[in-house]
C-alpha cells in the first residue's frame, strides 16, 4: 500500500482536527486542574502509586476490563455488556490497527494526527493484495462490524430498554442528544466512505461488497470526499459536545482508576478525586433500578446518576435535595460498572452546609470500662462488646448476645452497659464532620484504655464506621455474625438445627459496607434450612429505615420497607433473618412473617450447657 494524496493532506480533516484539538486541551486544562485543587498528601500517594509494579499492574487490569470489555455489566445482562463493550473495546482496536498500518506503510506520517484515522482514504493498494494487507483489511471490517452491532442494540436500548435488564433509564439532556446521534452516526459513516474507497484502498468481508453494491447504481469516485467530509464532521463534533455530555466518562474513567487504585479518599464534594469521579460517571442509569427510593417512580429525580449530573452543573439546591434525600444504602455504588462512590460524595456534599447548632457530648462516661486484673488480659482475649445506640434500643439483642457470650465463656466486658455510647456514624452521615471527630476520639480513649483485642459490634452502622474513622490498631474488629460463625466452628457453643425455613437480609453496612456476606449464610445453615431472597449480596435490599437519609418522608420510607419485605419472602420462609438492630426494629413494624435478630435464632436454637 502507497500514499495516494500528494503531501498526506485534505481540507475534509479540518471538523476532525478542530474537534480533537479542543478536547485535549480542555483535558489537559481539567486534569491541571484536578491536581493543583488535590491535597498534597493524596497527589504524593498518586504519584508513588505510579512506579508501584503490584499497583500498575492493578490498573492496566482494571482499565482492560472495566473501561474496555465493562465485564462488570456482562454480569448483570450480557446483551447490556456487549453493548457497552462492543463499543468501547471495538473502537480502542481501530484506533489501535490505524495505528499499526500507519507504522507498517506510511511510518513518515505517524506524527499527524488524523491519519491513523482517515488511513483508507490516503493510500491505494499496490499491485495484487498482500497476505499482510488482507490480515489488517479483516480486522479493520470485523471491528467495524462488532461496533455497529453495539450502536444497533443502544438504539435499540432507547426504544426498549427492558430487553436490556433496564425496567429505567436516564433522560438525555441536549448536550447528551448531540453527542447521542454523532456517536451513533460515526461508525456508519465510515462504513460508507470505506466501502466507496474500497476500490481504491482495499477492503474485507464488510467494506467489498458494499462497494459493489454502490458500484451498481453509485458513483463511488463522486461519492467518496463527501462521505469522508461527513465522517470526520460527526467525529469532530463529538468530541467538541463530550465535556457537556454524559459521554465524558471515555476519556476520564482511566484517570479515575488510577487515582482509586492509588487509594485516594474523596475530602471535598467537588474537588480532587470526587471531580474525578463526578465526570467518570457514564450515565448508564443502573443505579436507577438499584436505587430502593425507586419503588416509588416520583423519585427518580433523586438517583445518583442525577446527583452527579447535578454536580456538574453546579446546581446547588438540587444537589442538596438528592444528598439529604439518600438512604446511603450503597446500592448505587456496588451496581456502577466504574465503581463511582456517590455515597461518600454526599456525604462530603453535607458537610459543607453548615448550621449553628451546638453539639453536648458529656453523655460519654468519662469512665473507662474496669478491667479486672492485667493476668487475665495475658490469659486469655479479652472482648470488649460495643453494643450500639439502636442496640440498646432492641434489648432483645442485647441479652441474647449476653447469653451467646456468657454460654461461650468469652471473656468479655461491654463498653455501654450503663448508657449508649455513640460510634458516631449518624453525625458523619449528616455532615457533622467536626463533631463526629470529637466523639471518635473519646471512643478511641475508652476502648484502648480497656485493654481489648477485639470489639465486637452487633450494629453494621458502627462496625464501618469502626473500620473507616477509627484508628485501633492491634484490635480486631468484628460483627457478632463473625464471632457467632466462628463460636460455632470452635465449638465453643452447640446449636441445634431446626426444620424452619429462614432468609437472610443482608444489612447494607454489613454487606456492601464491611463485606460480610458468608458468615451470617453459615450460622443460619447451622441452626434451620437456608432459603434464597430474591435479591441477594451485594443488590441486597434496604429496609427503607436508613439513619442516612435526613429527609425521606415516612410515608416514602413505609413504601421502601414494604417493597424489600416482598423481596425477603419470595420463597415464603418461616422467618426472616437480620444482623442491624435498625433493620429489624424497621421491618418488624410492617412485616407479617417472624423477622429476627441473628443472634436471638442462634440464642433460641442454642444448647445450654450444664
Amino acid at each position: 500500500m502507497i500514499e495516494r494524496i500528494v503531501g498526506g493532506y485534505d481540507n475534509f480533516v479540518l471538523p476532525f482536527m478542530i474537534g480533537m484539538y479542543f478536547i485535549l486541551a480542555y483535558l489537559a486544562i481539567a486534569v491541571i486542574r484536578l491536581f493543583m485543587n488535590m491535597p498534597k498528601e493524596d497527589l504524593k500517594k498518586f504519584l508513588l502509586s505510579l512506579i508501584n509494579p503490584k499497583i500498575l499492574l492493578k490498573d492496566i487490569k482494571d482499565i482492560i476490563f472495566d473501561c474496555l470489555l465493562h465485564v462488570k455489566i456482562f454480569k448483570r445482562n450480557i446483551l447490556l455488556g456487549y453493548m457497552h463493550a462492543s463499543i468501547a473495546f471495538g473502537w480502542f482496536m481501530i484506533i489501535v490497527i490505524g495505528h499499526i498500518e500507519v507504522l507498517l506503510y506510511v511510518p513518515q506520517k505517524i506524527g499527524r494526527l488524523y491519519y491513523p484515522i482517515f488511513f483508507r482514504y490516503f493510500v491505494k493498494q499496490q499491485g495484487d493484495i498482500s497476505l499482510k494487507g488482507a490480515f489488517f483489511f479483516f480486522l479493520m471490517d470485523f471491528f467495524l462490524l462488532v461496533i455497529l452491532s453495539g450502536v444497533g442494540l443502544a438504539m435499540y436500548k432507547r426504544i426498549r430498554s427492558t430487553a436490556l435488564g433496564m425496567r429505567r433509564t436516564t433522560k438525555p439532556c441536549f448536550a447528551d442528544r448531540v453527542a447521542l446521534i454523532c456517536l451513533w452516526s460515526i461508525f456508519p459513516l465510515r462504513l460508507l466512505a470505506e466501502s466507496f474507497t474500497a476500490g481504491i484502498a482495499g477492503g474485507s468481508f464488510l467494506t467489498k461488497p458494499m462497494h459493489w453494491l454502490f458500484a451498481n447504481f453509485l458513483s463511488n469516485d463522486y461519492h467518496i470526499l463527501p462521505t469522508w467530509w461527513a465522517y470526520s464532521i460527526a467525529l469532530g463534533l463529538f468530541f467538541i459536545c463530550l465535556p457537556f455530555s454524559r459521554y465524558m466518562h471515555i476519556p476520564t474513567e482511566a484517570l479515575f482508576i488510577l487515582l482509586r487504585n492509588a487509594g485516594l479518599k474523596i475530602r471535598h464534594p467537588r474537588k480532587g478525586f470526587a471531580e474525578a469521579q463526578i465526570y467518570s460517571c457514564s450515565s448508564c442509569g443502573l443505579c436507577i433500578d438499584a436505587c430502593p427510593m425507586n419503588i416509588q417512580k416520583k423519585n427518580l429525580p433523586y438517583s445518583t446518576v442525577y446527583f452527579t449530573r447535578a454536580m456538574r452543573r453546579h446546581s446547588t439546591k438540587k444537589i442538596n435535595t438528592i444528598s439529604d434525600k439518600c438512604l446511603m444504602c450503597g446500592k448505587c455504588v456496588a451496581v456502577c460498572p466504574v465503581g463511582v462512590d456517590s455515597c461518600s460524595m454526599k456525604t462530603a456534599q453535607r458537610a459543607t452546609v453548615t448550621n449553628s447548632l451546638k453539639y453536648d457530648y458529656s453523655y460519654i462516661n468519662n469512665s473507662v470500662p474496669a478491667v479486672s486484673t492485667i493476668q487475665d488480659i495475658q490469659q486469655k482475649e479479652k472482648v470488649l462488646y460495643f453494643a450500639g445506640c439502636m442496640t440498646q434500643l432492641t434489648p432483645t439483642i442485647l441479652k441474647s448476645m449476653v447469653s451467646i457470650l456468657d454460654s461461650s465463656n468469652t471473656n468479655y466486658q461491654i463498653a455501654d452497659k450503663d448508657g449508649g455510647l455513640c460510634c458516631g456514624r449518624p453525625l458523619i452521615l449528616s455532615g457533622k464532620l467536626d463533631a463526629a471527630k470529637e466523639v471518635i476520639a473519646k471512643n478511641t480513649q475508652l476502648i484502648k484504655e480497656s485493654g481489648c483485642t477485639t470489639l465486637l459490634l452487633s450494629c453494621p452502622i458502627c462496625m464501618k464506621v469502626f473500620k473507616e474513622e477509627y484508628k485501633l490498631e492491634g484490635i480486631k474488629i468484628v460483627h457478632h455474625t463473625q464471632f457467632i460463625d466462628s463460636l460455632i466452628k470452635e465449638r465453643k457453643i452447640d446449636v441445634t438445627k431446626g426444620a424452619e425455613s429462614m432468609v437472610f437480609h443482608s444489612p447494607c453496612e454489613l454487606g456492601r459496607g464491611c463485606g460480610v456476606y458468608q458468615e451470617p449464610l453459615n450460622v443460619i445453615k447451622s441452626i434451620g434450612e437456608l432459603k434464597k431472597a430474591e435479591k441477594e449480596g451485594k443488590e441486597s435490599v434496604c429496609c427503607g429505615g436508613s439513619l442516612g437519609s435526613l429527609t425521606l418522608n415516612y410515608e416514602d420510607r413505609t413504601k421502601i420497607t414494604q417493597g424489600s419485605l416482598k423481596v425477603l419472602t419470595y420463597n415464603n420462609p418461616d422467618k426472616i433473618i437480620t444482623a442491624c438492630p435498625l433493620c429489624l426494629k424497621t421491618f418488624k413494624d410492617q412485616s407479617n412473617v417472624p423477622i429476627l435478630d441473628i443472634a436471638q435464632a442462634v440464642c433460641d436454637n442454642m444448647k445450654q450447657k450444664q
